[in-house]
């Protein structure tokens, strides 16, 4: 494990594996950078790969209050170590806030994305989840978000786990990073990336969520849409592997 500095002075905890052109990976709520252990271990072979802890989890720092932008400077932080610039995936809202950073001119080379999820949502959703959270109750503050998101109930049922509870509070994080333009398709931000970006999908997924890649896809100046065979917001890493290689090339 390693550790770079954010701009706040926020330590963010890093893996770096492989060889090849560096390959950041950014995880989506409630997961740390273990994972990414799976693909890593799919593209490690032709990339150096950088998996991160996200402030607040994991054994990464976390530094109050909240806000997007230091999300940006701790991947920053990353890419910086990475030799200056990256290829860059990210999962689900880490596709948002790989998108978000992409928009704010950091160094990366060209985009990966996974299900985005430009769903909309419940507005009070960070308040609810907030109530949760004072009162200590973690488990709840997990099971409403999942239910909320229409994470299938036998997924729900299995998110009982004293290591997503400790990852909690973070969930007020994602919601933030995913709550621009009311949690819909952000078309003026898409506009404004130039870097190449593959947005890819689960044939398994809820249709909103498809037409949501779909349509980041079609938005980015230089978009591409593909779709995997696959579970609900989840594909094999294999697969998704061999699109990654294909795509990100020099």
């Amino acid at each position: 494990m390693e550790h770079v500095t954010s701009a706040d002075g926020t330590r963010i905890a890093m893996d770096r594996t492989g060889s090849g052109p560096p390959l950041v990976l950014v995880g989506g709520a409630l997961s740390t950078r273990d994972a990414g252990i799976p693909l890593t271990e799919e593209v490690q072979s032709e990339y150096t790969v950088y998996r991160y802890d996200r402030r607040g989890r994991g054994d990464s720092g976390d530094t109050p209050p909240y806000r997007v932008e230091r999300e940006i400077e701790d991947l920053a932080a990353v890419i910086e170590a990475a030799d200056g610039s990256a290829f860059v995936y990210g999962n689900s809202s880490g596709a948002v806030l790989a998108l978000r950073a992409a928009e704010a001119g950091l160094p990366i080379r060209r985009l990966g994305l996974f299900e985005p999820p430009f769903v909309g949502g419940d507005p009070d959703a960070i308040p609810k989840i907030s109530r949760f959270l004072d009162e200590e109750d973690r488990a709840g503050a997990i099971r409403f978000f999942l239910i909320s998101i229409g994470v299938p109930a036998e997924m729900v049922d299995a998110s009982a786990d004293p290591a997503l509870e400790a990852l909690a509070h973070t969930i007020v994080y994602d919601l933030t990073i995913t709550g621009d333009n009311d949690g819909l398709v952000p078309v003026d931000r898409l506009a404004r990336i130039d870097a190449p970006a593959l947005v890819i999908s689960s044939t398994g997924s809820a249709e909103p969520m498809r037409e949501a890649a779909q349509a980041t896809a079609d938005l980015l100046p230089n978009g591409v849409y593909r779709s995997l065979a696959g579970g609900w917001h989840g594909v094999p890493d294999a697969d998704l592997a061999d699109l990654i290689k294909q795509f990100f090339v020099e």
